[in-house]
């Protein structure tokens, strides 16, 4: 039998990620924020802020998924949460398309449409959004965001806490470093380094 689920978050990507576990017919036993919130959209309980002890050890009874969209602060979470033995499980829409010869990792969620093919390996933590492409031998660091609609072609390099904005394209080959944002609708023909922001057709340095 499944675990029942708490979200951390809930407003945004976490709403999306609510529905998801519903999708999945994983009962949603509640959510966890600094505070309650006033909209209730999927009508569960408030468990509290998940960095209170008491809260800690209750959420150790559920499958945990971070509806959290930033992604240094799901970073943070996901480790303060693991090094509280919180398990922290991947998310997938049965819509989506997975090889089984693809790798993801833990607390990553795969949204519906999503196409993950064979010898891609996915990070933990990773998002991976709507109707995102995600072709052959694919390497995506830990954290990293793959917006809406992104393609990523062939032996595509994204580095951890990347941000692929929603509708870029990725020339096979590339090589995206650490930290990057690439602005939607960006076509990505050259290597990018670390720490930057790119947008455009073809992409350049902001």
């Amino acid at each position: 039998m499944k675990k029942e689920a708490v979200v951390i978050g809930y407003s945004g990507h976490a709403y999306v990620v609510a529905d998801l576990l519903l999708k999945n017919k994983i009962s949603l036993a509640g959510y966890c924020e600094k505070q309650k919130k006033t909209a209730n959209p999927f009508n569960v309980d408030y468990l509290g802020d998940e960095s209170n002890s008491e809260v800690v050890e209750e959420l150790k009874s559920f499958n945990v998924y971070l509806g959290i969209g930033d992604n240094k602060v799901r970073d943070r979470l996901y480790q303060y949460l693991r090094n509280n033995d919180i398990s922290l499980p991947l998310l997938k829409h049965p819509k989506a398309i997975v090889s089984k010869y693809s790798e993801i990792g833990t607390a990553s969620v795969v949204m519906a449409g999503a196409i993950i093919n064979a010898i891609s390996k996915i990070g933990k933590g990773v998002i991976l959004n709507t109707s995102c492409i995600v072709e052959h031998e694919c390497l995506i660091g830990d954290f990293a965001h793959i917006g809406p609609g992104a393609v990523l072609a062939g032996n595509v390099n994204v580095g951890d806490f990347t941000f692929i904005g929603a509708n870029s394209v990725i020339k096979q080959n590339i090589r995206i470093g650490k930290n990057v944002i690439v602005g939607a609708g960006s076509v990505i023909v050259k290597n990018i380094p670390d720490n930057v922001t790119v947008y455009g057709n073809p992409a350049r340095i902001k």
